[in-house]
């Protein structure tokens, strides 16, 4: 359950060639610098304005004064980031999102309707269709000993050869409040992080994690 398709609709993101063809979501996570810069500039002009250097933004998105936005950039349609949002750049943010106030994004691929609302941190990350972080939740991109990033699932190991690697999320996650997500994490679609948890590895979809470190499904 931590394929690219087992995950992700990639119906749901102007990414989908970035991320078809690829066993497992975070091999993408090198790629997205140039396939926005390629992807911007065949942009329809009637839809999107293209905003100081590499940086596409919809018409009808919403932009507040007060963020700052670095290329490359693609801002999707309807999609609002607001007050003192950072997006430090090699972002793909999708059609109405939410990047929310004192929000940090950067060499992130957001889908469609995701909503990163209140003071997190989105880091070498992809989040997939109408999943939500909640406030104060981050993604931890960095191991404390800077060694490579592995996903454990189970006493399965798979080495991802990176550096930096936040976190998956499936499509229609849920992230609670406070919640740190460790280098390498990926969460099922459909699964729920209790508020404060610290999680680490691949929690199943349909599942919900608790800060104890417990899962258990979800009911139907």
């Amino acid at each position: 359950m931590y394929k690219t398709l087992e995950l992700l609709d990639l119906e749901r993101t102007l990414a989908k060639p970035l991320f078809e063809g690829k066993t497992y979501p975070w091999e993408a996570l090198g790629e997205i610098k140039d396939f926005i810069l390629s992807l911007g500039e065949k942009l329809p002009v009637d839809e999107y304005e293209k905003r100081g250097e590499d940086v596409w933004i919809a018409k009808d998105a919403k932009v507040f004064p007060s963020a700052y936005i670095a290329g490359p950039a693609i801002i999707g349609h309807g999609t609002e980031v607001r007050h003192c949002a950072f997006i430090r750049g090699s972002a793909l943010i999708g059609d109405n999102c939410v990047i929310g106030n004192s929000v940090e994004v950067k060499n992130a691929v957001i889908f469609d309707n995701v909503q990163v609302p209140h003071y997190n941190y989105v880091g070498d990350s992809v989040l997939g269709y109408r999943s939500h972080m909640g406030a104060g939740s981050v993604t931890s991109n960095v191991k404390s000993d800077r060694s490579l990033v592995v996903v454990k699932n189970g006493d399965e190991l798979i080495e991802t050869g990176r550096k930096k690697f936040g976190a998956i999320l499936g499509d229609y996650a849920e992230i609670g409040c406070n919640s740190v997500l460790n280098p390498g994490t990926v969460i099922g679609r459909r699964s729920s992080v209790y508020p404060t948890s610290c999680v680490r590895g691949v929690v199943p979809e349909d599942s919900i994690y608790k800060n104890d470190g417990g899962k258990i499904v979800k009911r139907k």
